[in-house]
């Protein structure tokens, strides 16, 4: 069965650059670290820390000794789960608009805010 990519695209990713997450699932379970990149058509985060693999370089003029460096690759963003600010628990995320119209990101477990993710609108706010 073929997987049909259209779809795959057009969800809304809820985890950003600079958020702090928990990675659930694989060799780095349990790591935490910060989002550096997101990849919205490949639904892929990379994560400080996590993932790390070697790349082994020639040596050139840029790289005169070569060896073997460390490099950080992307993987899958349901393996990963936004640190919630306040009790330091992985959690979902939720969107909500706010009183004055403002839509912000949330965690689902605490209530606690993620940060505002689009300027306060008046069809929104709740005057």
């Amino acid at each position: 069965m073929l997987e049909d990519s259209r779809f795959e695209s057009e969800r809304e990713m809820k985890i950003k650059t600079g958020d702090t997450v928990q990675i659930i699932s694989g060799k780095d379970r349990g790591l935490t670290g910060k989002v550096l990149a997101v990849d919205h058509e490949k639904n892929k985060i990379v994560v400080e820390g996590v993932a790390k693999v070697y790349k082994h370089v020639k040596p050139s003029q840029m790289n005169p000794q070569g060896g073997r460096l460390h490099k950080e690759m992307a993987i899958h963003a349901s393996k990963a789960m936004v640190v919630c600010p306040k009790t330091n628990k992985p959690t979902r995320v939720g969107y909500r608009f706010l009183d004055d119209g403002a839509k912000e990101r949330f965690a689902r477990v605490s209530g606690a805010s993620l940060g505002e993710i689009s300027p306060p609108k008046k069809a929104y706010a709740k005057n």
